[in-house]
Parts: structure tokens; C-alpha cells; sequence
């Protein structure tokens, strides 16, 4: 072996030690990438970026692209199964919870087609029967939304306790349940407390805090015979309803977010809006003409031709679907609809179309001028 080196050229020994050491750094590398990538879905810590976005008709889904990409097919079998498509935003909520719209069951549907985890390896089916599913727990549930989420995850056993303790869904009955059926199936050992806090209840069956968990995700109220609302988050008062229309439109919208580039003076032909190419009068145009509101012509549209059509409402009383103007680089220079919890969605120079935040401190809520159209 040693008369091997010799014949070797220095240069070619050096070179060979050293590919070699960058060849197990790389293997070393894939391996703390490998642990931590599976400590990281172990714990269900992972990034999410999060958007607005979602909800047809009421209320808004607040979720991730993953997600946000599963709206039409939550659309079309809520129609395909009879369920009022208000409950979209709510199902979008819990798709995000579920999965953050991962995988190949983003709606975790499994259990309820076939018995086990796993079986489902389409998101399209999961989606069919996850859609089915919810309607029909909803209906068990007789419309008590919050019960219809808890057994969802616990599933529909927790309807017939709730029947037999009052009749509605409370978070107390949530984690009774959890205790006793833990109790009856911890020699399992299958079931571990998801939630810390729910540890010394013993509340380690499912999760008996995942009502919460999904309606974090989704902005809006719950009336009392459980169908979801519009949010109520917008303005300082309201009533807590919204302009219909432009909460149709702005769902139009949300096709382009996160897909466009802004263009001053684009939107204003076929093929512009066809490729996605919009400023943000021409961006509104479109969405509310896509609802059957006409703001006018497609080639001469501005803000300054917006802002004199509508009602005029009060900022304080201003909800979701109403058109908000902002004074930028001219005084009315930027407009976009208001989507309720401090957010609008709009084609921003910087962004393209997408959801923007006017919080207080924010840029947007000290250009905001206090104009409110509502169509």
C-alpha cells in the first residue's frame, strides 16, 4: 500500500483527501438535515406562511397557499353534496389545521372512508369525502358548528354525549370526553396528550382544544343556529354584515393572489387581465365586474373614476366588500377592498395583487384617507 502512494503524484493525493472530506461533510450535513427535518414534522413546528384569503359570501379564511390552493375543489363539492358554500372558509380553517394543506389527505378523511389512516392517497378524494363528512356531522350536530368541529376530530360519539349533557358544545364537555375515553383506551398506548395544557386533566383523547385551534384561522362570527357570518373585525362598530358584492368580488380576486407583477396602466385589455397584468383601479374593476357590477369602462378606469360612484360610508362603519381608497402618491391614489380584521386585498405596486395589512402603525393605516365606497 505504501509503495502505492508513492507512485502517486503529490497533486493527486492532496486533491483525493480533500474530495473525500467534502464527500462525508456532505453525508454528515444530509444526515443533521435528515434529523432535524424529522424532528421538525415530529413536532408540527413547521413554517407556515400565512394569507388572507378564502370564505365565499361570509367570513375569511386567514391560511396558507397550500391551503388557499384547495378553494375550488372545496367549492365545488360543497355544491356537488348541498352544503351552503358559507361553510367553505370553515372547512379551509380546518383543512389548515389538519394538514396546512400537506399531503396527499389534506382533510386527514381517511379515518371516515375507509376505517384507517392513510388509505387516501388523492387530495381530490380527500376533499370529496372530507366535504361529505363535515356536512354530514354538521348535520348530527344539528348545525351547532362548534360541536360539528369537535367531532370532526373526536368524532361522532362526542355528538351523542353532547345530546345526552345539555345539548350544545361546550369546551368543559369537550375535555370530559377526552378524559373518559382516554381512561378507556390509554392501555393502548396509541394516545398522547397533543396539548401540554391538557395534561393534567388527563385529557389525552384527540384534541378537546380544536374548535379553538381551527377558528383561529378563521375570521368571522358564528350565529346561533351555527352558520357562519361575515367578520366583524372591520371599523369601530357595525352591525357585523357586509357588502354581499364585494365580498363576491374580492373573492373573484383572489385568483391572482400571490400570481401577478403590477402594471401602472394595465388591466385595461383582454390580454393584460388574461396574463394577470393589473394596477389596482383595474385590479377592482375586474373583480367587481366579475360579480355583475360595472365600474365603468375597462379602458378608462382610475381611482378618481371609482371614488365618485357607490355609497359613501362612515370608516367607522366601514365591513368587509367595501371599497377603501388611500391617499399615495396623489391624494385617492391607491384603492383596494376591504376584507374585514385590518386587511384589504389589492394590486400594490410592490406586491402585485395580494392581502395587505393597514394595523394601526402599519404604512397602509396611516395612508388610508377615510374614503369608503360601498357597491
Amino acid at each position: 500500500m505504501h509503495i502505492v502512494l508513492q507512485l502517486i503524484p503529490k497533486k493527486y493525493l492532496i486533491g483525493g483527501v480533500l474530495a473525500l472530506v467534502g464527500l462525508i461533510g456532505l453525508v454528515l450535513m444530509g444526515a443533521v438535515i435528515t434529523l432535524v427535518g424529522g424532528l421538525e414534522s415530529d413536532s408540527g413546528q413547521e413554517d407556515v406562511a400565512i394569507v388572507g384569503g378564502g370564505g365565499i359570501g361570509a367570513g375569511t379564511a386567514n391560511v396558507s397557499p397550500q391551503v388557499q390552493q384547495y378553494q375550488p375543489l372545496l367549492e365545488k363539492y360543497a355544491s356537488k353534496h348541498g352544503l351552503d358554500p358559507s361553510y367553505v372558509p370553515i372547512m379551509m380553517a380546518l383543512m389548515m389545521q389538519e394538514s396546512a394543506g400537506r399531503g396527499n389527505d389534506p382533510m386527514q378523511s381517511s379515518e371516515s372512508y375507509c376505517g384507517t389512516v392513510g388509505c387516501i392517497m388523492s387530495p381530490e378524494l380527500s376533499i370529496d369525502q372530507g366535504v361529505s363528512h363535515f356536512k354530514s356531522v354538521l348535520e348530527k350536530a344539528n348545525y351547532d358548528l362548534r360541536l360539528c368541529l369537535q367531532s370532526y376530530n373526536f368524532g361522532p360519539g362526542f355528538i351523542n354525549f353532547v345530546q345526552k349533557n345539555g345539548g350544545s358544545y361546550t369546551k368543559e364537555l369537550a375535555i370530559q370526553f377526552s378524559q373518559q375515553q382516554y381512561q378507556k383506551l390509554k392501555h393502548t398506548g396509541i394516545y398522547r396528550c397533543v396539548r401540554q395544557e391538557m395534561v393534567p386533566y388527563g385529557a389525552c383523547y384527540g384534541d378537546a382544544a380544536y374548535v379553538d385551534a381551527v377558528l383561529k384561522y378563521y375570521t368571522g362570527t358564528i350565529s346561533v343556529d351555527g352558520k357562519p357570518t361575515a367578520p366583524v373585525s372591520g371599523g369601530n362598530g357595525g352591525n357585523g354584515g357586509n357588502s354581499s358584492k364585494g365580498m363576491a368580488a374580492a373573492q373573484k380576486g383572489m385568483r391572482f393572489v400571490n400570481k401577478t407583477v403590477y402594471v401602472f396602466g394595465g388591466g385595461r385589455n383582454q390580454a393584460d387581465i388574461a396574463a394577470g397584468r393589473f394596477d389596482c383601479s383595474s385590479f377592482v374593476r375586474w373583480a367587481f365586474e366579475q360579480v355583475g357590477v360595472n365600474l365603468g369602462p375597462m379602458t378608462s378606469v382610475t381611482t378618481d373614476t371609482i371614488k365618485v360612484q357607490g355609497q359613501a360610508i362612515n370608516p367607522k362603519d366601514m365591513q368587509p366588500g367595501d371599497v377603501i381608497f388611500f391617499d399615495t402618491y396623489k391624494i385617492d391614489g391607491h384603492v383596494g377592498i376591504y376584507l374585514g380584521n385590518n386587511q384589504f386585498i389589492g394590486d400594490q405596486s410592490s406586491t402585485g395583487v395580494a392581502i395587505a395589512s393597514m394595523a394601526p402603525g402599519t404604512y397602509w393605516s396611516k395612508v388610508f384617507n377615510g374614503r369608503v365606497k360601498r357597491f
